[in-house]
């Protein structure tokens, strides 16, 4: 066991943010210190197990001076049933959850069997040291076991009131009404207790009350079971002794039983590698309270984290995420929530957030603790995460919340910052954008081939021989009410979301589809599809590439994917990896818009890369702009000294493709040689398309007039 870790059961406390006032358990705090040896935890343990040892003994001799008659000439199956209630509560019944009845005591199988056959003093005094056998034996507070007492007390006299009303008193044969009654008493008890500890958690509690989550009552069913067995266990103790120990097996059954529900209740709420809460969790905790506006959510991706699994081994990498939901527990007040969503990334639902400035305030605190070096296997590690903060503002539900956060996280990591907040005023938050969003989602969700979405392809070719190399897939989507919607458009609305990854998916499959009909009429072309950064960071892009390229024979030459330098720099590590698997798999790889914003020549040397797309914003003033063209050649030399091929987009003149030929440029793409078409009018383009060559100029004459007219080439986008 790590020595940060809590050592209560999983879900108890410490991936909820629940936790016992005063658990003198020595766990880790958020200093970092533990209790250990002589320490004051150790030392608080001992007073509480003395103090709660003497009001026990105390509370007992107490009620024998109260009524010694109810003590007098007990028999021996008194005595057996009091040694059964403590040997039992060693052993104490937990459920995960905030409420005191979440700890179940199995001595009170023993102790309502008392109470019906001998009266509530001697159950009360059994009962008492029984609570102090399962308190010591939690580690629990003094003040958590006297609410433990307390409640088990009034419990006791609630069914004590009914069977004194109802003169029950359970003989060797008991009868149909002594069984209803024992039915109304337990009733009575449980209503007593969970009344009582209602009571003290709205007394007690600093935080205002919050709605009962819906959940199971795996607690409520133990408690009747083990009432209801009491009257079993009973009339076996007055018939012999002996058989009280076959009822151990019973009690077995319950705790299995209760354990059972506790495993479940772990397994659908928190995570199994931290202990944290789970998705599921964080769903539940956003739900209550929806209108709450002091409320932030703060999404954390760990940067990097990939690199220690391919370092150190998928071994290590648990560790490490286990270490770091430590840090953030301790880090994050208890009034807070911590989440694991799945792989590295985390959350935390903060409850008491005044604004924009108390959430970066909340965020840099997390930063600063993750910042800190985690030793792992002797090696110190060093961590960073991107943090994406959404704000409660009305009655927004979680999963507007969660995309929200998603959304800032993924912007901070485009822009190279640790932290980004999702405003009202974000671009991707208008509602017409939202309202585009939803629309989008649930055209993909319904797997129907009517859902909208079109590809255009436009080919690629090759200068120096004119011939068609290949084409680029590019995005349409017919809006049932707004019409088409450009792919800039588009792809703003959807990139920051998890719809992203559903689209990248449904674009992938169908051009990898065309491929196959493409080959299968003999003429195979190469197709190049854009893909986005967080498609990159998902990391599972090459296996579903792997598998749609095996469901449809396709060579893997024939597929190549674009990427963008604003990728790189979101988590070049996490991008040089998938890359380097799918050039593994023979994907070609193209660096997209080169030039612009990010330009490394980092990129270029450390990249599995086939090509450079130069960025029409260059090629576009080729032919007017000394600098442009300057520019253009420069990318085409770094490119054919690389061994890289250099594809030049917005084509949209001869002169300018002129100017590309006598640079060297390897291919050219524009409107120039061909709109984006749907795949049928690209095959009917293919068949009237006649290649050739330009003639061999210096770039002075780029501009005079080409001879080349009637050669069958496409006319020029002036004579369209």
């Amino acid at each position: 066991m790590d020595a940060g870790r809590d050592p209560r059961p999983a879900g108890a406390g410490r991936g909820s943010r629940l936790t016992n006032a005063g658990n003198g358990s020595g766990s880790k705090d958020a200093a970092g210190s533990t209790g250990a040896g002589n320490g004051p935890g150790q030392r608080n343990h001992r007073r509480t197990i003395l103090v709660t040892s003497l009001g026990s003994l105390a509370g007992g001799l107490t009620l024998w001076a109260t009524d010694p008659g109810s003590f007098a000439g007990l028999p021996t199956g008194f005595w057996a049933m009091a040694v059964l209630a403590l040997v039992v509560d060693a052993r104490p019944y937990l459920i995960p959850g905030r409420r005191a009845s979440a700890v179940i005591l199995p001595s009170i199988c023993f102790t309502f069997a008392i109470l019906l056959a001998w009266g509530s003093p001697p159950a009360l005094a059994v009962q008492l040291l029984a609570v102090t056998v399962a308190g010591v034996r939690m580690h629990h507070s003094l003040r958590r076991t006297l609410h433990l007492a307390l409640q088990h007390t009034v419990a006791l006299g609630a069914a004590a009131a009914v069977a004194a009303i109802a003169d029950l008193r359970i003989g060797p044969n008991p009868g149909w009404q002594d069984a209803a009654l024992t039915c109304a008493a337990a009733a009575a008890w449980i209503a007593a207790r969970y009344a009582i500890a209602a009571l003290v958690h709205r007394w007690t509690a600093d935080a205002p009350k919050r709605p009962r989550r819906r959940r199971g009552h795996a607690d409520l069913l133990a408690t009747a079971s083990l009432l209801l067995l009491s009257p079993v266990m009973l009339v076996a103790a007055q018939v012999s002794p002996a058989l009280l120990p076959l009822a151990l097996l019973a009690l077995h059954a319950v705790h299995r039983m209760v354990r059972w529900a506790g495993e479940s209740e772990r397994a659908a709420r928190f995570d199994p590698l931290t202990g944290l809460a789970n998705r599921r969790s964080l769903q539940a905790a956003m739900a209550e309270r929806a209108g709450d506006r002091r409320r932030a959510l703060l999404l954390l991706d760990l940067d990097r984290f990939r690199t220690v699994n391919d370092a150190l081994g998928h071994g290590a990498g648990d560790r490490l995420l286990i270490r770091v939901a430590d840090r953030l527990t301790a880090a994050v007040p208890g009034h807070d929530l911590v989440v694991r969503l799945g792989g590295d990334e985390f959350a935390v639902l903060a409850t008491r957030v005044d604004g924009p400035a108390c959430a970066r305030r909340i965020a840099q605190h997390l930063a600063e603790a993750l910042s800190r070096p985690f030793p792992l296997d002797g090696t110190p590690v060093e961590l960073s995460a991107s943090i994406g903060i959404a704000l409660q503002a009305g009655r927004r539900d979680g999963s507007t919340l969660l995309r929200e956060a998603e959304a800032a996280m993924y912007e901070a990591k485009q822009r190279g910052d640790q932290i980004a907040v999702h405003g009202p005023d974000a671009a991707h938050h208008s509602p017409e954008r939202l309202a585009l969003l939803a629309d989008l989602r649930t055209a993909l969700r319904q797997d129907s081939p009517d859902d909208g979405i079109v590809l255009y392809y436009q080919p690629q070719i090759a200068i120096a021989t004119g011939e068609v190399v290949g084409v680029e897939a590019l995005l349409r989507w017919r809006h049932p009410e707004r019409g088409t919607v450009g792919p800039e458009e588009l792809l703003r609305a959807a990139e920051p979301t998890p719809v992203m990854r559903l689209l990248t998916a449904r674009v992938l499959e169908e051009v990898i589809a065309q491929l196959a009909k493409w080959r299968e009429q003999g003429r195979p072309l190469r197709a190049a599809v854009n893909v986005s950064a967080r498609d990159l960071h998902a990391g599972d892009i090459a296996d579903r590439v792997a598998a749609l390229l095996h469901r449809y024979n396709v060579p893997s030459d024939l597929l190549q994917l674009e990427i963008t330098e604003s990728a790189l720099m979101a988590d070049p590590h996490r991008v040089l990896d998938t890359t380097t698997r799918l050039n593994r798999m023979g994907v070609a790889i193209s660096l997209d818009d080169f030039g612009t914003g990010y330009s490394s020549l980092q990129h270029l040397r450390r990249l599995p890369l086939s090509e450079v797309k130069i960025d029409r914003s260059f090629v576009l003033g080729m032919a007017s702009d000394r600098g442009d063209a300057a520019i253009v050649r420069s990318v085409v030399g770094l490119a054919e000294a690389l061994g890289l091929r250099a594809v030049a987009e917005g084509v949209e003149d001869e002169a300018t493709w002129r100017l590309l030929a006598a640079a060297g440029c390897h291919t050219a793409q524009g409107w120039f040689h061909a709109r984006p078409m749907p795949a049928a009018e690209l095959a009917e383009w293919l068949g009237r398309y006649r290649p050739f060559r330009p003639r061999k100029i210096d770039s002075g004459q780029a501009d005079k007039p080409s001879n080349n007219e009637g050669a069958g080439w496409p006319p020029s986008p002036a004579k369209r």
